[in-house]
């Protein structure tokens, strides 16, 4: 009976975990497919050829108004690459489209509060300068030379030209929205299934004595907290790459470690690994070579090290460093409260927008869309198990209640 009982913990917390989310997640690539559908990003790239202020800040611009999606971020940033962009403004865009994305921030605020989303977005901006001060340092031309040969290789015949104030006022335009929606919950929810189901895991099986080993917080009587904060900040990365995980589902992991006492330069460097994951870090490789992969890996590691660090005292010099006590139990509740009035207003516009997606298709030459891909892939054979699990889990909990 006490492994059911555990075992409907889990699937209830993670459950809980997207309960207290699924709104968030349509308003976010609701805003994110309209602005994919009614700007000609195609106009940008010729701006973003070099390493300048301009360039980087248009880049990061653009990268906020982009998906979240871990994955869609790198191939994204590879077009700009095969477009001319200037690989300065390609980091920066991968760091603000995984960053400074508004589905990320409303995320945040939910679990964590309103100072980790400063801390996000201010994060986020230091991030993009810190990495491109390194880059311009230790900028490896004949590497990222062979890289973009190696990523012109590949031809790039999307078309993204077009007149927005034209397409905003047609119905083919907005049928393009719920198109790009779909799309982009088709590439996302794999990760957030796998995430949220992790979560779940880890905050009712992980003792508290692990995190307290990893993250040094039963040395805080021995040791400078100056170092405690650094390894924080050190080993958070780490911990994101362990799990597998980027970008959405790394929120209500951080959320556990919230809830466990981890100083906030440990929790922001966390958050801010989405990219450090090693399934990224293969795609960049396949993209680019490994040499110019591990070379953005190590740029990316030591830029999130100093941004933790920076905020955790920033933060702490003006007095609102946040407390770890918000519990997961509070956080995953069910309530008739305004989430439950979000949710239902939420999932029917996702309803509305799925069918626009299907008028879209209908509307498609030859009566089918391109790109959308399928098949069973490692990573959705693992979502597809989770799913399984999250559904047996909670008959046991009902079973057992």
């Amino acid at each position: 009976m006490e492994f059911w009982h555990l075992y409907g913990e889990v699937a209830k917390t993670a459950v809980g975990f997207f309960w207290k989310a699924g709104w968030a997640f349509v308003l976010g690539y609701w805003v994110s497919a309209m602005i994919q559908a009614f700007v000609p990003k195609g106009r940008l790239t010729p701006y973003m050829g070099s390493a300048g202020l301009k360039s980087v800040s248009l880049s990061t611009a653009f990268g906020a108004a982009s998906s979240s999606c871990s994955f869609a971020a790198l191939a994204a940033a590879r077009s700009l690459v095969l477009k001319g962009a200037h690989f300065v403004a390609a980091v920066a865009f991968m760091f603000a489209s995984t960053n400074l994305v508004i589905e990320l921030g409303i995320l945040i605020m939910i679990f964590l509060g309103w100072q980790f989303l400063a801390a996000e977005l201010a994060g986020g901006l230091l991030l993009i300068a810190i990495s491109t001060t390194l880059i311009k340092l230790t900028y490896p031309e004949q590497w990222l030379e062979a890289a973009r040969k190696n990523v012109e290789k590949q031809a790039d015949d999307e078309v993204d030209e077009f007149d927005w104030r034209q397409r905003i006022r047609s119905r083919e335009g907005w049928n393009l929205v719920g198109h790009r929606f779909v799309s982009d919950w088709k590439m996302v929810w794999e990760e957030i299934l796998i995430g949220f189901s992790v979560a779940g895991l880890v905050a009712v099986l992980v003792p508290a004595s692990v995190w307290e080993s990893l993250f040094l917080m039963g040395f805080q009587d021995t040791l400078p907290g100056w170092l405690i904060a650094m390894e924080n900040a050190v080993v958070a990365p780490f911990v994101a790459a362990a799990t597998f995980i980027g970008s959405m589902g790394n929120i209500p992991l951080a959320t556990v470690l919230n809830a466990n006492g981890v100083l906030f330069a440990g929790i922001m460097g966390f958050i801010y690994s989405d990219l450090m994951v090693p399934p990224l870090v293969m795609i960049n490789a396949k993209y680019y070579g490994w040499r110019v992969a591990l070379y953005i890996a190590g740029v990316m590691f030591v830029s999130i090290v100093i941004t933790a660090l920076s905020m955790h005292y920033l933060f702490a010099a003006v007095g609102i460093t946040p407390e770890s006590s918000r519990q997961v139990e509070n956080v995953t509740r069910f309530a008739i409260d305004y989430t439950l009035y979000m949710n239902i207003f939420f999932a029917i516009l996702a309803g509305a927008l799925v069918w626009l997606h299907k008028r879209h298709i209908q509307g498609a030459k030859g009566g089918m869309a391109h790109g959308m891909g399928g098949g069973l892939g490692p990573k959705r054979i693992i979502a597809l198990l989770f799913l399984g699990v999250l559904v047996v889990g909670l008959v046991a909990s009902f079973a057992t209640a």
